[in-house]
Formats: structure tokens, sequence, C-alpha cells
């Protein structure tokens, strides 16, 4: 069966680029290539209508930019060998897949970015890899001329409403993974069976609740450290944010943590920043609290720990994540932690704020620099799109990363977490259609998305592009302040909280912060203009 999908794709591509090969030897395995020319004429053109030769014939390596840290089992090159004989035969290309590791990863990722280096594909996204920053930077290459050449059966798939949502200046940027289904909305993994041991029956669906977990926690389970937070994260502030306001966070990077959102969905065009209210207050006064009950490391701001592995270890009672996160912990919980029935507290269930995931959320771009941007297309496509490159990606090898029962997938018998584990973190192109659905999802899945679909809402700042030009040395001020002074009140070690939040906002003033919301709402407002126009 597998044979016969392979060949039916084999002629589906082949197809789409109408292949003619105008010689058959095969190049040498180095990146210079051989002297023999391989062409194909591919059927799709580009918009000036022109039919497009396709040079295969110079062996190329294309990088590929993950977000990560690099697997050190040797799993990872197994499987990369054997995804790379496949490229070399159907592309004359190999990939090679450069890592940002996960300490200090944005500033490590924007770098790589500004520094000009020539990588050809990298992953990208709107909400939380400052795409659009980076695109205003001049950091990628356009792509409405290459796509339909040489991703020809993406280009297809992906349609044109979704393509819009891609552009900078009316220009393609990157490639959506618009065809597969998440959600990665954030919220607080918890040991279910632990929250009944202290007296909670009920889902935890609010703060006050998770407060009276986490001292059961600390009266109850010596040795035990309630949130085992990492001093260098920001989620509990914008999880304060979507439980205790209707704000829809804007698509506007001011470093550690957003400041600026959207009033409500009703008011989506209205900007306004829960620093300024209450809102902040309120929550720096239990972040205070919370660190003075000891809810954390008292030297929480200075840890790089780990904070999945001590849930995984029964060290902490919490880890704060996303949807797709708690559903791969809680059949890894367990394993690990029998009976511990790992539950999620999404932020957005207090008060139902919660917004469908962009469809930029993951993607593809090509660094401006690259040397080889149709090739990488040609590979990217491959990776998407062909089901054998597709699962040697996501998956690794057939009978030791996983076997498939009855179309679903398992882990072979004797499989070893840490001898065995493979990953690529490709986040940038995942397909349902080529999918295998795991037989060890947790059967409670179905149920929490559908509780989702039943109050979401569209996201609204797909097509949002900030133009910071006129306000970039506001910017870079307010996003220095909130790196020095944020991590503190979010970690209640900033002495008394009120103060520390006027503080914080008299060092946001001064920065220029007010000219910045002035220059947002202008923005929006064009924004809003635009939308009403295309109805």
């Amino acid at each position: 069966m597998m044979k016969k999908k392979k060949k039916v794709f084999g002629v589906a591509l082949a197809a789409t680029l109408a292949v003619s090969l105008t010689a058959c030897t095969t190049p040498s395995s180095t990146d210079k290539g051989s002297t023999d020319k391989a062409t194909t004429t591919a059927a799709a053109t580009a918009a000036g209508g022109a039919t497009a030769k396709i040079d295969t014939s110079e062996f190329q390596t294309i990088s590929y930019v993950m977000l990560g840290d690099k697997p050190k089992n040797g799993q990872f090159e197994k499987v990369m060998e054997k995804l790379n004989a496949i490229l070399k035969q159907k592309a004359n290309a190999k990939l090679e897949i450069k890592w940002v590791e996960w300490a200090d990863w944005q500033t490590k990722y924007n770098l790589l970015l500004a520094s000009g280096e020539p990588v050809d594909l990298i992953t990208v996204a709107t909400d939380w890899l400052d795409t659009w920053q980076n695109a205003q930077k001049g950091a990628f290459q356009p792509l409405d001329k290459l796509l339909p050449v040489y991703a020809p059966l993406t280009w297809k798939e992906v349609p044109p409403e979704n393509w819009a949502e891609t552009k900078y200046k009316n220009q393609i940027m990157l490639i959506p993974e618009d065809h597969y289904t998440q959600w990665v909305n954030h919220g607080f993994l918890y040991r279910g069976d632990w929250a009944k041991e202290f007296g909670i029956t009920s889902p935890i669906k609010d703060w006050k609740t998770l407060e009276t977990y986490f001292q059961g926690v600390k009266d109850k389970k010596p040795g035990v450290v309630p949130w085992d937070a990492n001093g260098t994260a920001a989620g509990n502030i914008a999880g304060y944010i979507n439980s205790y306001t209707d704000a829809i966070e804007l698509p506007i990077s001011t470093g550690l943590f957003g400041l600026v959102y959207g009033k409500s969905y009703d008011e989506k065009y209205k900007a306004y920043s829960p620093i300024l209210d209450d809102t902040f207050v309120n929550f720096a006064k239990m972040m205070k609290d919370w660190g003075d009950k000891g809810f954390w490391r008292e030297d929480v701001l200075n840890y790089k720990g780990d904070n999945r592995s001590e849930l995984e270890a029964g060290k902490s009672s919490v880890d704060q994540h996303h949807t797709q996160t708690f559903l791969g912990e809680r059949i890894k919980m367990d394993k690990l932690q029998p009976g511990s029935d790992l539950q999620f507290f999404p932020f957005s269930a207090t008060r139902n704020n919660l917004v469908s995931m962009s469809i930029t959320h993951g993607g593809t771009s090509i660094g401006a620099k690259s040397k080889h941007p149709e090739r990488a297309l040609m590979v990217y496509d491959l990776i998407r799109q062909d089901p054998e490159v597709y699962r040697l990606m996501n998956y690794g090898l057939e009978g030791v990363q996983y076997v498939v029962k009855d179309g679903k997938r398992y882990r072979p018998d004797g499989y070893d977490v840490q001898r065995d584990d493979f990953y690529t973190d490709f986040w940038g192109g995942r397909i349902d259609k080529n999918e295998i659905p795991d037989g060890n999802d947790w059967v409670g899945k179905g149920d929490l998305y559908a509780s989702y679909d039943k109050v979401k809402k569209a996201y609204p700042y797909g097509r949002f592009v900030f133009d910071k030009a006129p306000v970039t040395n506001e910017l870079t001020a307010i996003t220095q302040i909130v790196g020095q002074m944020g991590p503190a009140i979010l970690y209640g070690k900033a002495g008394d909280p009120v103060k520390a939040v006027d503080d914080f906002r008299a060092k946001l003033k001064t920065a220029g912060f007010d000219k910045l919301m002035t220059e947002i709402q202008k923005q929006l407002d064009a924004f809003k203009a635009t939308v009403e126009s295309s109805k």
C-alpha cells in the first residue's frame, strides 16, 4: 500500500512539474555537483507566463533553521541519512538543519536573521517569532514568483485568502502551516490527583482556585516546588490578562512580554494596554503573595532549570504551556507518574476569551541571502507533500520510532525514550493529510477541542502588519525596560507591588509609551478601514 502511495505521489509531482530530464547522469555527492546537466521544465509558470526551467544538475545543501535543542542520542543523524538519500534522488539536494537552541532563543534567532547569514529555509511565526518585524528589515525573500514553479503542490493547496495572510507590502513572505489542526492557547498543566486530594473536585478555571491548589502542594507535598518556574519565562502575565480581561494580544513585540492589546473582540481596533490599569496591579499583588508563600524558588530570577522535567519527575505540580503540549504530556505523565491524571487549565476558560490560532503561528520563509531559494522550495515541497519524506521528518524511522497498526501510530515494543527519541521540531508545514493519528492520544482530546470550538472567535490580526519605523527608538527603549524590570514584578521580587508597577509605568512613559500607543491606534484605524472596505 505504501509503495502504491509513493508511486501515485511521484506521478502527481511529475505531472505538476511536467518533468523533462535532459540527462540522467547522477551527480556526484559533493556540493559542487556534476558537470552533467539535468534540467526540469516546469509547466507551472511564474507571473510573467514564461516557462521555467529547473536545473538540478548541481548538488546543493539546503539549510533549515529550527527552534530547539539538537537531539544528542544519535537517532537524528540516522533519520537524516535516510531522508537525505531520498532528497538526493528527487531533488539532488541535502537537508542540513541548523538549531537555534532554547537558551536565549529569541535573541539568537533575531540576531541570526540580522547577521545576513545565508540561510535557506527558516521557521517563522508572526505571533511569536517577530516575522513582520524581520520582514520590515528585509530578512526574507518574496516568494510570489518562485512558489508556482518550485513548490507547485503547496502553491495550489494554499487558498488565495490564506496567501493573503502571508503578505508584507503585497508580497508573500512565508508559507503558512494552514492545513494542520492544533490549538496553541496557553494555560497550566496540573495534577488532577493532587487537586482532588486538596478538595478541588471541579476543573480549575481561575487563578484563585489555582492558588488553593498551590497551597495544598506547599502544605502536603514535602520536597515539591508548587510551580518550579524558570525566571526567564513570562507566560504568567499574558495568561492573567487572558483570564481577567477580554483583550486580544496584538502582534507587536515588546520583548519579554506584550504590552499592547486590542480592547476586546468587539473593540478589536481599539489599542489597549492592561499594563496601565488595575489588571497589572492586581497581577503584581498576586505574584508578590505567591512568591512570599513559596510557590516557587526563592532564587527564581536566576533559576534556569526545566520546569517540565520537574513536573515529570514529581518535583513540581504544574507546567505552563499550550494545549498541544498538554496532550503530549498527558500521555507521558500517565507512564512517568501513574495516576497523576494530568489536567489542563486554559487561561481562556475563566471568561471564554479564546481566539483561534493564526494560520501564520507556524510557517517557513526563505532567507534574503539564500543562495539556493529555488532548490530550497523544492525540498520544502517534498517535506510537506511527499508522504515518505513527511513521515521521516515528523516521526523518524518506522520500526524504530514508530509502528503503524490499524492506521494509527504507536511506539515499537522495547522503545526507550532516551535511546530512541527523535524530533526535528518541524513546525513550518505540517499537514493533516500526511499525519498518522497517534494511537495513544488522550481519550479526552476530542472533548477538549469541542469545548474550544463552542467559544472560539476568528483571529482578527492575521493581516495586521505594524510598521514600527515611526517609533523605532521608543520600541527599543520600551523593550529594554520590559526586560530589565519585568521579571522582578512577574515573580514578586520587586518589593512593594504597587510601587513597582508605578515605577515601571513611569519608565515606560519616559521611554515614549504614549507615542507608541498613539501610533498603534493610528495604524489600527487604517487597518480597520482596509478590512471594512474589502467586505
